[in-house]
């Protein structure tokens, strides 16, 4: 991977769907909502909306979200800057690949 790019199907996102216990927070705090509930528990419903920002993971009560938050925040927002400024080869959708 060269420069700021996002690769679909590629995050560091991780749910332990298990240990969940539903409180819904993941989907409240989540930017993209890339959670949703499935029978009382948090599943992650739109990988490929995520942006490794991190508030998931800081706002779970219970500790079952891990992600490497920072990378695809800021490739996220350098995206979309570029798109905004229109600079040619940038897709919609903030990925660049």
């Amino acid at each position: 991977m060269t420069g700021m790019c996002y690769i679909k199907n590629v995050t560091t996102l991780k749910l332990n769907q298990t240990a969940c216990t539903g409180c819904g927070r993941c989907i409240e705090v989540c930017p993209h909502q890339v959670f949703a509930l499935e029978g009382r528990k948090a599943r992650i419903d739109d990988r490929d909306a995520c942006m490794e920002c991190g508030a998931c993971a800081k706002n779970c009560p219970v500790n079952i979200i891990a992600v490497d938050a920072g990378v695809g925040c800021a490739s996220g927002m350098i995206s979309e800057w570029l798109q905004e400024h229109n600079v040619p080869g940038i897709k919609s959708g903030g990925r660049c690949c």
